[in-house]
C-alpha cells in the first residue's frame, strides 16, 4: 500500500508514540491534584504547551488544549458570538467552520478560479454589528493558501476578531502567529504525525470567550475536563518534528501526469500552495471510480475533504471555483507526506495513467 491522503490524516511518528508511551507509563497524575504524581503531570503539561506556543510564535498563556480542529472551531466561533452579531466567513470553508456558523448571521464571501478569496471582498462584507471574521489558512481540498496576514492588517483597529481554521496548514508551511496577526487559530494533530483526538486554540491574550464545556476551571476556564497530558506531550513533540514542506515531490507528481494526460487540469495551479497538495481534474472520468481503481492497485487517495466522505454533493469548494459538477466529480486530491519517495510517485502517476486511460477505452465502448 502506497499512501497519498496526508491531509485527511497523518500516521503517527515513531518518535511520538514513544512519547505517547512514556507519558501513558510514567505521567499519569491528575494535572489538578496537589500530590507529587499530580504536580509531575502538572509539570509536563506546562512544558508541553510552552514547547507548542514556540514553535507558534505565541505566549503558553495563549494556548488552549482540545480534542483537535472541530473542537476548536466551535469554542473560537461559539465562544465569540451571540444575538445580533454578524460574522463573515469564505464560502470554502471546512464543515467544522461552516456548521458552527450556521445558526448565526453569515456572510459567505466567495473566491475566485484559484480559490482565493480576496481581501476587498471581505472587507465589503463588513457589517456594523460584524464581530467575527473567519478565514481558512489553507484550504483541505486544493491546498490554496489565503492572505490572512493582509486580512488581519485590514481588520485592525475595528473590533473584529479574526479566526482561522488552520487545521490544514500547521506543520507543511512556516507559521508565526504573532506575525500572522489572527486572534484565535485552530489546529489539530492528526494532520502533523500525531494521534486523532488531539489539538489546541491559540487565543490572542485579552480575547473573551464563552467556555463551551462547563465543569471547572481546567485550561482558563475555556475547557472544563481533566487535561490530557500525554496528549499534551504528543503534540508539542509532533509539532517540534516539523520542518518547512517541500514541494519537489507535488511539482514531480504534477508534470508527470499532465506530460501523460495533457488534459488533466491542476486544481489551484495559479495560487499560493500547500507543498504536499494536488487537487486535479480528470475530465470524463469518474472521480469516485478512479480512486476505487486506485485503490485496487494499492494507492490511497482521495475525493476531497474526509469529513464529506459518503456524500452524493460534488465538493462545494470546487463549485465555488467555478467547476461544474461534473467536473467537480471528476477530481482527486493527491496529498503527499514525510513517508512518500520520487518511486512512490513513479508508481502512482502509472496507476494514475493506466486507470484513467481504461476508463476512457470502457467509456467510448459504452457511448
Amino acid at each position: 500500500m502506497l499512501y497519498f491522503d496526508h491531509n485527511s490524516t497523518t500516521p503517527v511518528d515513531s518518535r511520538v508514540a514513544d512519547i505517547l508511551d512514556r507519558a501513558y507509563r510514567e505521567v499519569f497524575g491528575n494535572a489538578s491534584s496537589i500530590h507529587i504524581a499530580g504536580q509531575t503531570a502538572k509539570q509536563m503539561l506546562e512544558k508541553s504547551r510552552r514547547g507548542l506556543a514556540q514553535s507558534l510564535g505565541v505566549n503558553a498563556s495563549e494556548i488552549v488544549f482540545t480534542s483537535g480542529g472541530t473542537e476548536s472551531n466551535n469554542l473560537a466561533i461559539h465562544g465569540v458570538l451571540g444575538a445580533g452579531m454578524h460574522a463573515v466567513t469564505t464560502a470554502i470553508e471546512h464543515p467544522a467552520v461552516l456548521e458552527p456558523l450556521r445558526p448565526f448571521d453569515v456572510t459567505h464571501v466567495p473566491v475566485d478560479s484559484s480559490g482565493v478569496v480576496s481581501v476587498d471582498a471581505i472587507a465589503a462584507a463588513l457589517r456594523p454589528n460584524t464581530a467575527l471574521v473567519s478565514v481558512m489558512l489553507a484550504n483541505n481540498e486544493t491546498g490554496a493558501i489565503q492572505p490572512l496576514a493582509e486580512i488581519a492588517r485590514m481588520l485592525r483597529g475595528r473590533g473584529i476578531l479574526l479566526h482561522s481554521d488552520g487545521v490544514q496548514a500547521v506543520g507543511k508551511i512556516p507559521l508565526n502567529l504573532a506575525d500572522l496577526g489572527v486572534d484565535l487559530f485552530s489546529l489539530s494533530g492528526h494532520k502533523f504525525y500525531a494521534p486523532k483526538g488531539l489539538g489546541a486554540l491559540c487565543v490572542r491574550k485579552g480575547v473573551k470567550l464563552k467556555p463551551m464545556q462547563l465543569g471547572g476551571r481546567h485550561e482558563r476556564g475555556l475547557r472544563a475536563g481533566t487535561e490530557n497530558v500525554a496528549g499534551a506531550m504528543a503534540l508539542d513533540c509532533a509539532l517540534g518534528l516539523c520542518t518547512d514542506g517541500d514541494s519537489a515531490l507535488r511539482d514531480e507528481f504534477e508534470n508527470r501526469i499532465l506530460n501523460e494526460i495533457p488534459d488533466a487540469v491542476v486544481n489551484a495551479a495559479d495560487a499560493p500552495r500547500l507543498p504536499n497538495t494536488s487537487n486535479i481534474l480528470f475530465p470524463g472520468v469518474s472521480g469516485e471510480a478512479l480512486l476505487i481503481a486506485l485503490d485496487m492497485a494499492g494507492m490511497c487517495v482521495s475525493t476531497g475533504s474526509a469529513c464529506s466522505s459518503g456524500s452524493i454533493e460534488p465538493s462545494h469548494v470546487l463549485l465555488e471555483m467555478g467547476l461544474s459538477p461534473k467536473q467537480a466529480r471528476s477530481c482527486i486530491r493527491f496529498s503527499f507526506g514525510r513517508g512518500n519517495t520520487l518511486a512512490d510517485i513513479t508508481a502512482l502517476v502509472a496507476a494514475v495513467t493506466k486507470s484513467v486511460s481504461k476508463m476512457r477505452v470502457r467509456e467510448k465502448q459504452l457511448a
